[in-house]
Order: structure tokens, then sequence, then C-alpha cells
């Protein structure tokens, strides 16, 4: 059955990621993205929000870019995690550090300042999460205002569910605003669900607004079986076959609120040949897609 993320007492301590990461022996094409990562801390310069419902370990750029030259990664968006509260510090600093590596997703409250809005933007930010499974960020509440307020920046909404059905709640929105949305997580699809629930039919149907993106990340919370996880298969597969340009992938690095065994990511990555077989789905999915959401340059342009 699905995994769901726990009720979390009060700022519940995380493991850490598995730090011995293997080297895949899937070799990614140049210019891959890995569009959902995070960074915490060091919570002695940047310090965890006093609202969070999760305390994850210090895991900061210089971990995550170890990470990626072990696994042959060359770009990364950071999705601002929750732990940090609506203090997008850390993110921020990280994509000031690594301007043509790293774009960002931020976590803010609708309201905010225009000029805010515009710094994040300059400084890589390209949308803005929502989520019902952590406390001290943006709930659901602000969906439609933080539309309003990003769209003519180009940023996209990230929708964070805690479960499934929460996607059949929200789709009428997602449906009205004008902004792009990511379902985070496969909007948290468990395989055991499959393709024959009602989240992913609506999942399905939202595709059809050709504003809606499919990330695949952190699936190994949501299968039944162990890895490599087949019972996901079938899903996958048909978001492939509908919509390959819609389709993103991610490692959940360094995966806060992990209720399973903490997965290794060269094992996360030997998993994309068999979700996406085909190399043209892998490049779009790797690559272009990700390249124009995020608005990352030229390939030439990035640092050798």
């Amino acid at each position: 059955m699905t995994v769901d993320a726990p009720p979390l007492r009060p700022q519940h301590a995380c493991p850490g990621p598995d730090r011995a990461p293997k080297r895949p022996r899937f070799t990614l094409p140049r210019g891959a993205c890995d569009t959902h990562v995070h960074v915490f801390g060091p919570a002695a310069r940047f310090p965890f929000s006093p609202q969070r419902s999760y305390t994850p370990e210090d895991c900061t750029l210089e971990d995550l870019d170890a990470l990626h030259a072990t696994l042959g990664i060359d770009r990364a968006v950071i999705v601002h995690g929750g732990a940090h509260g609506t203090d997008n510090s850390a993110t921020l600093d990280a994509l000031d550090r690594e301007p043509e590596r790293l774009r960002g997703v931020a976590v803010i409250p609708s309201g905010l300042p225009r000029a805010e809005l515009v710094d994040m933007d300059r400084r890589g930010m390209r949308g803005c999460r929502m989520s019902t499974v952590v406390s001290g960020g943006a709930s659901f509440d602000h969906l439609e205002r933080l539309s309003a307020e990003t769209l003519d920046l180009g940023w996209h909404l990230v929708l964070h569910f805690n479960k499934a059905s929460e996607l059949v709640d929200v789709a009428p929105r997602l449906e009205a605003v004008q902004s792009p949305f990511i379902l985070d997580h496969m909007a948290r699809i468990g395989g055991a669900e499959g393709v024959d629930s009602l989240p992913f039919k609506v999942l399905m149907s939202l595709l059809d607004t050709d504003r809606c993106y499919v990330k695949l990340a952190s699936l190994y919370r949501l299968s039944s079986e162990p890895y490599p996880h087949a019972d996901m298969l079938p899903m996958i597969e048909r978001v492939v076959e509908a919509r390959p340009d819609r389709v993103i992938w991610g490692s959940n690095w360094p995966h806060p609120i992990c209720p399973v065994p903490m997965p290794n990511d060269g094992d996360l990555v030997d998993l994309i040949p068999l979700w996406l077989p085909d190399a043209e789905a892998q490049q779009l999915a790797l690559v272009e897609t990700p390249a124009k959401l995020y608005g990352f340059g030229p390939l030439n342009q990035d640092p050798a």
C-alpha cells in the first residue's frame, strides 16, 4: 500500500542521506538536470524555522555538488526546503554562488512586495511551492494569489501533496489559473492506487491543459514493492506516452521525511532508463524540458 508521509511531531528529526552514493551504470546526457533537490543549512548560518515540522541534517551546496559530480548531473533546481520556512536565504545563497548551474523554487506567502519577487527572479527563482505536508510554509490557500503575483515573471506553481486525493479537490482551481504547474512526486499517487484510481485519471485530464508537468521524484515512497518499484511503471508509462514533453525528473536529495529505507542516489539514477527507455524521452525529461521551464542558458555557456 502507499506509504503516506507520517504525522510529524513538532521539529521531527530526519535522518540524513546516504553519504556514499554509487556511481550509476546509466550515463546521463549532457545538460541533465535534477529538478528536485534541497539544501539545508548550515544551520549555524541559516537557522531552521521555529515553525518547522522536521529538522534535517546540514546538507549543503558543497554536499550537493559532490553528489552531482558522482552522478554525472550538470544542472539542478533547488526546491526550498520546508525546514527553513519562508526564509529563502539558504536557497538564494546557493543560487547566487552558482548562477549558471542552479535555479530555484521559492516557498513564499502571497502578498510579498513586488520588488522582493523581482529580486528573487533576478537571482534564479522560477516558481513557488505550496504544501499540505509540512508546516511553516505556504498552503494551497495561497494558490490563486501566488499565480496572479508571479504569472508575468514566468513562474510556475509547484504542488506538494500529502495525499493523492487532494489533487481531485484542487484540480478545478488549477484549471482556472493561468500559471504552469508541477505535480510534485506524481501527485503522491501510489503504486497500489494505479492507473484506475480517480487521482490518476484527474492527473491525466490536467495534462490536457498544456500547463501541467509531472515530476518523477520520490517515487520510492509511493511504491508498495521493493526496488526497482515496478508497480509505479504503468502510471509512468501512461504519462510519458501522453505527454513526454511534460515530464521532469528529480532525485529528491537529501530525502527529508523519508518513512522507508534511505535510498542510494546512484540507484535512483539507474531507474531512469527503466522509466524512460526511449532516448528522445530521456532527452526531453532530463535536458530540454527543464531548460525551457527554468530558463537555463545554452549548454555551451555552462562551465566545463
